[in-house]
């Protein structure tokens, strides 16, 4: 079985590309020194995810991921990624990217959170930002 996978709770969704996504994904951990012992994407719509957000996070607010890592030490990486399509596509339109990009860019997002990168405040936003490009980069090149 593979140590990252891709499921999909939409029947009007399959992820494309799926052995390059696993091919650049674990390369992305592997150039952090990270390991995986299993990654679960799964895809779905924002009532799904909205549930989940409500439900485990005591959050009454759309969002278009959420991350469950399975154990407190960092590796190896063990965790479900949520995804909202529909909030992928909705920021894609409103970023002026396709949706292709800011899935993918919404995907490693969830990684770099395993790996240890953070998003609140000003400069771990921008150093987010920074290894989100770095990695959309290693995706067009694989």
């Amino acid at each position: 079985m593979p140590k990252i996978s891709f499921h999909s709770e939409l029947s009007s969704f399959s992820l494309k590309e799926k052995i390059k996504a696993r091919k650049w994904l674990e390369s992305v951990v592997s150039s952090h020194m990270g390991k995986i012992e299993f990654v679960q994407y799964i895809f779905c719509d924002d009532e799904y995810l909205l549930a989940l957000n409500q439900e485990h996070l005591d959050h009454d607010t759309l969002t278009d991921i959420i991350t469950f890592r399975y154990q407190e030490h960092p590796n190896p990486i063990e965790s479900d990624i949520y995804i909202s399509v529909e909030r992928v596509k909705e920021n894609a339109l409103g970023f002026g990217v396709s949706f292709e990009e800011e899935l993918h860019r919404v995907m490693v997002h969830g990684i770099l959170h395993l790996l240890g990168f953070k998003d609140k405040g000003e400069l771990a936003e921008k150093e987010m930002r920074k290894q989100e490009d770095d990695a959309l980069k290693i995706f067009a090149s694989i």
